[in-house]
């Protein structure tokens, strides 16, 4: 967990927010006017609401920008006797939002951000207004076209079988930018000592690093699956269908398979934009923040609310 002031000179000029209604110390920022629409910021695995600093800004001059820490993540409590599933991280958004009382929501997600904006939306379908994924799937669309592991599966494989990857994984506080480039993160020319600072200094220890080894392992060992099947048993998929949805996707992805990732996508809106960023990877937001302020802007503006 990160100190709740620091800014990494400056680089995270951010007020910082706590919630802790879902039984932690939950922390997001809370950037732009509060009568705009409300863009909600989602991060996956191993990053923190950092991964939007180039972005917020630029974006706050037009919305109110939420961007929340997972448990386990950045400026968010790691509490050590929870559970950290997919499951978990949908209810903890679901309790935030309702404390902020937040609707029409466009979510901005990313990797693990897609599958809990997913999850949410199914279950609170009258919340959400538009999806901008970016390098994530949902997990809606059945069977997809490529059934290899990715590199960074393989890895999380090979590692899980030797009884190492809580060794490795547990040290992220010195391992963090090998293991974004095995995920696939293009842009080093960020990396300097703010950004390894902002990073790593969320995983000070072993302990703090519980929900950074749980992700993968949802996925490995099939954990998420019975709730992405109880999402879907809501019955609200139609719904979800009939909401504006654009996919942004970094063509060099390490972690999923971009043709995967947009036949999820165009399985849920065959008529979606989706725009490839063939020198991006994973990390989109690190790797093309600029373009991802325009196409977010541009798709809010093409789908105003009164046609939603």
């Amino acid at each position: 967990m990160i100190e709740k002031n620091k800014n990494f000179n400056g680089t995270w000029p951010f007020q910082a927010n706590f919630c802790g209604a879902a039984g932690f110390q939950q922390h997001y920022i809370d950037e732009g006017q509060s009568d705009r629409e409300v863009l909600i910021c989602l991060h996956g695995e191993p990053t923190w609401g950092y991964l939007y600093r180039k972005m917020i800004s630029k974006l706050s001059e037009f919305y109110r920008v939420i961007v929340p820490d997972h448990m386990g993540f950045g400026k968010s409590e790691t509490p050590q006797t929870r559970r950290y599933t997919l499951e978990t991280h949908v209810e903890n958004l679901e309790i935030l939002i309702e404390e902020l009382d937040l609707k029409s929501i466009t979510f901005v997600g990313q990797d693990w951000g897609g599958p809990i904006a997913g999850a949410y939306a199914l279950r609170n379908p009258d919340r959400v207004a538009r999806f901008c994924l970016m390098n994530t799937l949902l997990g809606y669309s059945g069977p997809l076209p490529n059934s290899e592991k990715t590199p960074w599966f393989k890895w999380i494989e090979k590692q899980e079988n030797s009884k190492t990857l809580n060794g490795i994984l547990g040290e992220l506080g010195s391992s963090l930018l090998s293991v974004m480039q095995l995920l696939g993160f293009e842009r080093l020319s960020n990396v300097d000592q703010n950004w390894i600072d902002a990073y790593s200094s969320a995983f000070p220890d072993r302990k703090s690093c519980l929900g950074a080894i749980a992700f993968p392992l949802d996925i490995h060992y099939g954990h998420c699956k019975k709730f992405i099947v109880s999402s879907l048993k809501t019955g609200n998929l139609d719904k979800i269908k009939k909401k504006p949805s654009m996919l942004v996707e970094g063509m060099k992805d390490r972690a999923i398979h971009p043709e995967n990732a947009i036949a999820d996508f165009k399985a849920i809106w065959p008529n979606g934009p989706v725009i490839k960023l063939y020198q991006a990877g994973h990390f989109c937001q690190e790797d093309s923040p600029e373009v991802l302020i325009a196409l977010i802007h541009q798709f809010i503006q093409m789908t105003p609310m009164r046609d939603i």
